[in-house]
């Protein structure tokens, strides 16, 4: 809900907020394949280090029209992308056989795997191997994708909890499991808290909550309901974030 002016100014706020510590990645994507590439032009002028380019929503390309997209945008901003695969939202899936064709080209560097399926997963490492990072899309799943071949999340729950996230994360690369499994069980009611509402709605709830921002969001998404913000607030209390 955002205009392009004001994408444009978040982006450039949080680079200079972040002072070069980590890493950013700005969201870019478009159904429009010439509007996702002018995004991505606007982030990479910003200084953002990398795109993250949901697949084109709505009108439902075939997957030779979701490689195109992509591959124009790669080679119209010669800047690192990660492609984002949530058919849930978007109505088109990117499939693994395209995911990997996708790997071949030069500025495709990872992967936001948000299918929920980890046989979606396993299919896509199958076929890419090393050639691109896959990011669980699911919190509730980072641990499972990390344990099949993912390198991380890009993740929901972090926005409320990110040292506790991170935490889940570090552990796996590690090599911790017993440690990654106590820590992943302990977000795991934070996480499923998050979705009672379509998310970003629990999100700002619980910011707002904790002091850190206002529960204001704009049309057509409305403040989270009496009852899922209770057992938000809870699942807030148990972990000892309120």
């Amino acid at each position: 809900t955002l205009s392009h002016a004001e994408h444009a100014e978040v982006v450039r706020l949080v680079v200079r907020m972040a002072k070069g510590r980590l890493p950013i990645i700005a969201g870019t994507g478009s159904n429009s394949t010439t509007e996702a590439t002018a995004l991505t032009k606007a982030a990479k002028e910003a200084g953002a280090d990398a795109a993250l380019l949901i697949s084109p929503y709505y009108n439902k390309p075939t997957q030779e029209g979701i490689y195109q997209h992509y591959r124009h945008i790669a080679e119209a901003t010669r800047f690192p992308l990660i492609v984002y695969n949530i058919p849930g939202r978007t109505g088109s899936k990117i499939e693994a056989a395209t995911i990997a064709r996708l790997a071949e080209l030069d500025g495709i560097i990872g992967l936001k795997e948000a299918t929920g399926s980890l046989d979606e997963v396993q299919e896509v490492l199958r076929l890419c191997g090393d050639r691109i990072e896959v990011y669980s899309g699911d919190d509730s799943l980072t641990l499972p994708v990390m344990a099949v071949g993912g390198c991380g999340v890009i993740s929901v729950v972090a926005n409320i909890l990110p040292r506790e996230s991170a935490a889940v994360t570090t552990a796996m690369l590690q090599g911790d499991l017993p440690k990654a499994r106590e820590l992943h069980f302990r977000l795991l009611p934070v996480m499923k808290a998050l979705f009672l509402e379509t998310n970003p709605i629990p999100v700002k709830a619980a910011l707002s909550m904790m002091g850190h921002c206002r529960d204001e969001l704009r049309l057509p998404l409305l403040p989270m309901t009496d009852g899922p913000r209770q057992k938000l607030r809870a699942a807030l209390q148990a972990i000892g974030a309120l």
